[in-house]
C-alpha cells in the first residue's frame, strides 16, 4: 500500500493484554533487525515469542510478510498444536511451527526462539568442523552451541522429539546444512546470541579463505579463560535498548 502498511492488519493496541502487547512490540523488533542486518530469506525463516500468562501459546510471523514490514499487530498467536487464536488473513510457516512449537513446549527458558538462513551462517552449518575456535566471537558461542543433523524441510513433526534433543541445555544451535537458531528467555538474549553466532560465522567464513591450514586456532588456555569471562552472560540487556534506537532511526513502525 501506498503509506507503507500492510493490507488486512488491524492495530491490536489496547486489544490484548499488556504482556502480550510487549511480547509483540518485542518480537517484531527482532524481525526487523534481523532485515535490517541482512539476515532474513525472503520470508522463509522465522522467530517466535511466548505469551507471558497462557499455556504456552505464542506469536510468529504471518507468512508471506517480509521482515522488514513486520509489525507488532500483524503477528500471529497460536497454540501448541497450531491453531490460529486470533483474526488474521495470514497462516503460518508450518516448518516454523514445527521447530518453534518443539522448543517452547520442552523449554521453560524459551521465551524467544529464532531460527536464519544467513549465508555464513548456513556456511559454517555445512562445514565438517562446524564453528572453530578463531575468533573471540567465536570463543563467547562455542560453550553455548550445539548441533542438529539435517534431516530435510522440518516439516515432519516427529522430529521435534530429535530436535529438542540436539538442543539440549544449550541457547544457541547450528543445524546442519541447514542455518542457525538461538533461544532467550527475553527478546535482547536472543538477539546477542544470535548476533554473536553470526558475526562468528561470517568471521569464519572470511578466514578460512586462507585455507584451514592457515588459520590460527586460538589456545586452549584461553578459550577456557573466555568460557569463564562470560559464563554469567553476553550483555543482551546492555545492547538491547541501542539496537531499538538503531530500529527507530532505520525502520520505524515495528512498534504498531
Amino acid at each position: 500500500m501506498a503509506d507503507g502498511s500492510v493490507a488486512g492488519v488491524v492495530s491490536l493496541q489496547g486489544r490484548v493484554s499488556a504482556e502480550e502487547w510487549q511480547a509483540r512490540v518485542d518480537l517484531a523488533a527482532l524481525y526487523r533487525l534481523v532485515a535490517l542486518y541482512g539476515w532474513d530469506d525472503m520470508v522463509y525463516t522465522h522467530i517466535s515469542a511466548r505469551i507471558p500468562g497462557t499455556d504456552h501459546n505464542f506469536l510468529i510471523n504471518p507468512y508471506g510478510m517480509s521482515f522488514d514490514e513486520i509489525t507488532a499487530s500483524s503477528l500471529v498467536k497460536i497454540d501448541l498444536d497450531g491453531n490460529i487464536l486470533q483474526e488474521t488473513p495470514y497462516f503460518i510457516n508450518p516448518a516454523g511451527f514445527t521447530i518453534h512449537s518443539a522448543i517452547h513446549a520442552a523449554r521453560e527458558d524459551a521465551h524467544y526462539v529464532m531460527h536464519l538462513h544467513s549465508d555464513a551462517g548456513v556456511a559454517v552449518a555445512a562445514q565438517k568442523e562446524g564453528l572453530l575456535p578463531l575468533t573471540q566471537h567465536s570463543l563467547v558461542v562455542m560453550p553455548r552451541l550445539t548441533y542438529h543433523d539435517y534431516e530435510g524441510i522440518a516439516l515432519n513433526l516427529d522430529e521435534r522429539e530429535r530436535l529438542v534433543a540436539s538442543l539440549g541445555s544449550k541457547t544457541l544451535m547450528l543445524l546442519r546444512n541447514h542455518g542457525t537458531l538461538s533461544v532467550g528467555s527475553t527478546a535482547a538474549d536472543c538477539w546477542v546470541g544470535m548476533y554473536y553466532l553470526e558475526r562468528s560465522c561470517t568471521m569464519q567464513v572470511m578466514a578460512m579463505s586462507a585455507g584451514r591450514d592457515n588459520v590460527l586456532i586460538a589456545p586452549q588456555a584461553s578459550q577456557d579463560e573466555v568460557k569463564a569471562q562470560t559464563a554469567r552472560g553476553i550483555g543482551g540487556a546492555l545492547a538491547w535498548p541501542s539496537s531499538l534506537r538503531k530500529l527507530d532511526r532505520e525502520s520505524p513502525g515495528y512498534d504498531a
